[in-house]
C-alpha cells in the first residue's frame, strides 16, 4: 500500500492522543452521569434548600431558649411544636369553615336556581322548568364523562397527597437537624476552609440568620395587625366565621408575595356577599385602603432594620425566584435578596454624593442655554419683530 501523500515514512500516532480521546469521553460521561443525578434529585435539593432557610427562621428563637438553659433539642422541638399546633388548629378551622359554606351553598342551591329561572323566563318569556334542567343535566354526557374521569382520578390524588406529605416530614426533618445542630453544621463547615475566610463565612452566616428570622417575625407581627384589622370589619358587619376569615387574610397576605392581598380578599368578599351584596363591597374598599395604609406606613416601620429593600428590588427578586424554583422561590426570594444585600452592602465601597440639584430631581439649566435662555431669546425675537416689519427699531440708526 502506498503511504498517504504529504505523511512521512513510518509516521505514528502521537502517544497523548488516545489518553486524551479516553479523558474527554471520561469527562463527557461523568458529566452525563452528574446531569442525570442533579435531574433525580432536584426535588431533594429544593426541599433541603427550604429546610435551610426554615432553619434560619427559627434560628433566634432557638438560640434564645440555649442562652436560657434550654438545650437546643428540646427547643427546637417546641418551637416546632408551637408552629405544627398553630397550623393544624388554622387548617382546622378554615376546613370546617368551608364545609359549612359548602353545606349551605348546596342547601340553598334549589332557592338560587329557582330564582334564575324565574328571572329568565320573566325576561324572555320561556317556560324552563327546574325538572327539566335537572333532568338534562343527569343524562348529559359531560356528567357522566366527568364522574368517570373523578373516579379514575381518585387514586392520582391520593398519591399527591401521600407525596406532600412525605414532603413535608422531609423538610421538617431537615429543619429539624439544622436548626438543632447549628453549632456542629458550622464548626463542620468552617473546618473545611482556611481561617481567613470562616470569619467570612460565620458572617454571612449571621446576616443570614438576622434577615431570615426578621422577615418571618415581621412579617408574623403585620399579619396580626390585618388579622384584628380585618376582624374587626367582619364582626362589625356579622360575616359569619369572622375569627377564621381573619387568620386567612392575616396570614395569605404576609406569606405569598404580590398576590397574595388579592388572594386573602377574595374569600372574605365571597362570604359577604352570601350576607349582602354591599357587605362585598365594603370589604372590598377596606382591603385596598388597609392595603395602602400597610404599604406606605406599617411595613416600612417594621421591616427598617430587617429586610428593608426597596420595592421594586422585591418584587423583582419575586419574579426571578419565581421563575428559578416556581413557589419555593417565590417564598425565599425576598429573605435571600435582603441577605445578599446586606453581606455585600460591607463589601461595595461608597462615596459622598455632590450637592448637583440634579440627584434631588431638579431639572439645571441645558447645556448651550437652555431653561431661562430659552424664554430670554423667544423675548428677543419678539421684541425685535416689528423691526423686520419695517416699524423703527430703539437702536435703529438714523438716516
Amino acid at each position: 500500500m502506498d503511504p498517504v501523500p504529504g505523511s512521512r515514512p513510518g509516521a505514528r500516532m502521537p502517544r497523548w492522543l488516545p489518553r486524551a480521546m479516553v479523558l474527554a469521553l471520561a469527562l463527557y460521561a461523568v458529566f452525563q452521569l452528574g446531569s442525570w443525578a442533579f435531574h433525580q434529585l432536584i426535588g431533594l435539593l429544593i426541599n433541603v434548600l427550604i429546610a435551610f432557610f426554615l432553619a434560619l427562621a427559627v434560628e433566634p428563637a432557638v438560640s434564645w431558649m440555649a442562652a436560657r438553659g434550654v438545650r437546643r433539642g428540646l427547643g427546637t422541638f417546641l418551637v416546632f411544636l408551637g408552629v405544627l399546633i398553630a397550623a393544624a388548629g388554622f387548617v382546622t378551622l378554615l376546613g370546617s369553615m368551608l364545609a359549612g359554606q359548602i353545606i349551605k351553598i348546596v342547601e340553598d342551591f334549589p332557592d338560587y336556581l329557582d330564582s334564575v329561572i324565574n328571572w329568565i323566563n320573566g325576561h324572555f318569556h320561556t317556560e324552563l322548568r327546574r325538572v327539566d334542567i335537572q333532568e338534562g343535566l343527569l343524562r348529559s354526557d359531560w356528567l357522566r364523562n366527568y364522574v368517570q374521569n373523578s373516579a379514575t382520578g381518585v387514586l392520582d390524588v391520593s398519591t399527591q397527597v401521600l407525596g406532600g406529605l412525605f414532603q413535608l416530614l422531609t423538610i421538617g426533618l431537615f429543619s429539624f437537624y439544622f436548626a438543632a445542630d447549628g453549632p456542629r453544621l458550622r464548626r463542620t463547615v468552617c473546618s473545611l476552609l482556611p481561617p481567613a475566610r470562616q470569619a467570612e463565612v460565620l458572617r454571612a452566616w449571621e446576616i443570614a440568620v438576622n434577615k431570615t428570622g426578621g422577615y418571618l417575625y415581621s412579617r408574623g407581627l403585620m399579619a396580626l395587625v390585618s388579622g384584628l384589622a380585618h376582624y374587626v370589619l367582619l364582626e362589625f358587619l356579622e360575616v359569619p366565621y369572622a375569627p377564621v376569615l381573619a387568620v386567612w387574610v392575616g396570614l395569605v397576605s404576609q406569606f405569598i408575595p404580590t398576590i397574595g392581598t388579592y388572594l386573602a380578599g377574595a374569600l372574605p368578599m365571597l362570604i359577604a356577599f352570601t350576607v349582602d351584596p354591599w357587605y362585598a363591597l365594603w370589604v372590598l374598599v377596606f382591603v385596598v385602603i388597609y392595603q395602602q395604609f400597610e404599604n406606605y406606613v406599617l411595613q416600612p416601620k417594621l421591616t427598617s432594620r430587617t429586610v428593608d429593600i426597596h420595592p421594586a428590588v422585591a418584587f423583582g427578586s419575586v419574579v426571578a425566584g419565581t421563575a428559578l424554583l416556581g413557589a419555593v422561590g417565590a417564598l425565599i426570594a425576598i429573605p435571600a435578596t435582603a441577605t445578599l444585600q446586606a453581606f455585600l452592602g460591607a463589601y461595595v465601597r461608597r462615596y459622598d454624593v455632590t450637592d448637583d440639584p440634579r440627584v434631588l430631581g431638579h431639572r439645571g439649566p441645558r447645556p448651550g442655554g437652555g431653561g431661562a435662555g430659552a424664554l430670554a431669546r423667544v423675548r428677543g425675537l419678539w421684541v425685535r419683530r416689528p423691526a423686520a416689519e419695517g416699524a423703527p427699531s430703539a437702536d435703529a440708526e438714523p438716516s
